[in-house]
C-alpha cells in the first residue's frame, strides 16, 4: 500500500475501530484503577462510529476536509473529555491535510503530528503530564524524523516507527506522576503502571497499522 485514498478512509478506521472493540474491557480495567472506568467504551465507540461518520461527510478528493466534517460529527457521539480529545485530534489532522487528494506516508506523518498538537492544545496538557499526549507525541516524533530523513519511506515504514515511538512514551508514563482527573488523587498508585490514556493512544496508531500492514 503506497497511498490511502480519501474512499479507502472508513477501510482505515474500522480497523481502528476494530482493535478498540477487542481492547475494550482491558482499557475499562485500566481505567478502573485510576479514572471513570469507561475509557474502553470511549474508545470502542467513538472510532466504531468514525467510518459510518466518514463515509457520510466524504468530500471526494479532499482528505482534509472529509477528516474535518467527520471528527466534528464524532464529538457528538462520544461527548466525554476523551472522547473530545479525539475529535479534536482528528479534526487538527484533517485540517493539516486540506487538499489532500490521498495519505502518503509523508501525509500520514503530518497527520500524526498535528493530531497531537490538536490533543495537547484542547486538553492543555503538556509532555510529562502522564496523559495520551505521551504516547502521540513520541509517535509523532518518531514518525516525522523517518519520514524527513527517507523521502523513500513508506507508509508501513511511518506507522512502524509511530508504533514504535508510542510504546516508548507510554514506557515513559510509568514513572510519570498524573496531574489530571481523578488519577491526580491516586498518584502514589499510578507509579510503575502505565497511563491507561497512552495505552489507548498507541492502539490507535496500532489499529492503523493493522490496515496499512494487512
Amino acid at each position: 500500500m503506497t497511498v490511502i485514498t480519501c474512499e479507502q478512509l472508513p477501510e482505515l478506521f474500522a480497523a481502528v475501530g476494530d482493535l478498540f472493540a477487542k481492547k475494550r474491557d482491558e482499557l475499562c480495567e485500566m481505567d478502573a484503577q485510576m479514572g471513570d472506568g469507561d475509557l474502553g467504551l470511549t474508545m470502542s465507540k467513538g472510532y466504531c462510529a468514525l467510518p459510518q461518520l466518514l463515509r457520510d461527510n466524504m468530500e471526494p478528493g479532499d482528505i482534509g476536509k472529509t477528516l474535518m466534517k467527520a471528527g466534528m460529527k464524532m464529538s457528538s457521539v462520544v461527548p466525554s473529555t476523551m472522547g473530545t480529545l479525539m475529535s479534536s485530534g482528528i479534526m487538527a489532522g484533517g485540517k493539516a491535510l486540506k487538499g489532500k487528494p490521498e495519505l502518503d506516508a509523508a501525509g500520514l506523518a503530518v497527520y500524526i503530528r498535528a493530531f497531537a498538537d490538536g490533543v495537547q492544545q484542547r486538553g492543555k496538557c503538556q509532555r510529562g503530564n502522564r496523559t495520551i499526549l505521551d504516547a502521540l507525541a513520541a509517535a509523532a516524533d518518531k514518525a516525522s524524523a523517518l519520514a524527513s530523513a527517507n523521502p523513500e519511506a513508506s507508509l508501513q515504514d511511518v506507522i512502524d516507527a509511530a508504533v514504535e515511538g508510542a510504546g516508548e512514551g507510554v514506557e515513559a508514563t510509568r514513572s510519570m506522576t498524573p496531574v489530571f482527573g481523578k488519577a491526580a488523587v491516586f498518584a502514589a498508585k499510578a507509579i510503575g503502571t502505565p497511563d491507561q490514556g497512552a495505552v489507548a493512544g498507541q492502539y490507535m496508531l496500532i489499529g492503523m497499522q493493522n490496515y496499512i500492514c494487512q
